[in-house]
């Protein structure tokens, strides 16, 4: 975000948007996008209208686990004409158990990523964070699975309109064996995501910004720009090394990470 990206819409204006993405995620109802009907949002209005349902959550007494990074490759960035990530926000209730089964009825567009996921064990805040700032205050590694779910009708979006959508945060598994940075080189780290039985995507953490933890240190910079920080003990999800695959009902997932070992997850009702 600039100080040119100023928040356009009215109070009344975000309310009704956080109410609209709110219902959309809840019941798993597909909605217009948001600049159809606010053609001059902007993308500081998209995380206007994002902290409006982070707060709603947590007045209802559900817990933050972390934040996530999207638009984490450079391609997808210049697709998008950013130049740092997008995040969004990680409810503890968005966690699934390794290997279980993940319902596709109350989801809209479910895909999966294959991610780095950090652990941090200090606080992380600022606009000059560095990649070595985050390594230095990341407890440990793990292998991720992402579920995302654009709530948009037809797949059709913009970047001020999925931001708002919470980058389209949904589910997500945890796995593997959870890994010391210091031990391992996350530049490097191979990954294979395989879709009943069959290889369907491959990458390299480079993928993400050269270095995994480069996505972590922009991530905590938008933080700074909304006036949040990045606690010790949170999760971050550092961005999909692997495109976004289609799920449904029936399939199972399996992602296999060199040095973290494996991930996996089913879908069905």
């Amino acid at each position: 975000m600039s100080d040119s990206n100023a928040i356009t819409l009215t109070p009344a204006n975000i309310a009704e948007l956080c109410e609209r993405v709110d219902h959309a995620q809840r019941t798993a109802t597909a909605m217009p996008k948001l600049t159809d009907d606010f053609p001059s949002m902007t993308l500081a209005d998209g995380y206007a209208v994002q902290q409006a349902l982070r707060h709603k959550h947590l007045a209802t007494g559900a817990r933050q686990a972390g934040w996530k990074a999207g638009l984490t490759s450079k391609a997808k960035m210049e697709q998008m004409g950013v130049h740092v990530p997008s995040i969004g926000f990680l409810m503890a209730d968005m966690s699934r158990p390794e290997g279980s089964t993940v319902r596709t009825d109350d989801l809209v567009h479910p895909r999966v990523e294959c991610e780095v996921a950090f652990v941090t064990k200090a606080d992380l805040s600022g606009s000059d964070v560095t990649r070595e700032d985050v390594l230095a205050a990341t407890h440990f590694v793990m292998p991720a699975i992402e579920i995302i779910d654009s709530r948009f009708s037809g797949f059709k979006f913009d970047l001020p309109s999925v931001v708002a959508d919470n980058c389209s945060s949904a589910r997500y598994v945890l796995g593997g064996r959870p890994r010391y940075a210091e031990d391992i080189d996350l530049s490097t780290l191979g990954v294979v995501m395989e879709k009943n039985g069959q290889p369907i995507a491959m990458g390299a953490s480079a993928a993400v910004m050269g270095h995994p933890a480069e996505a972590v240190a922009l991530l905590v910079k938008v933080l700074d720009e909304l006036g949040e920080k990045l606690p010790a003990g949170s999760l971050v999800l550092s961005g999909g090394i692997t495109e976004a695959i289609a799920v449904q009902d029936g399939d199972h997932v399996i992602a296999r990470y060199q040095e973290l070992g494996t991930v996996a997850v089913n879908f069905g009702n």
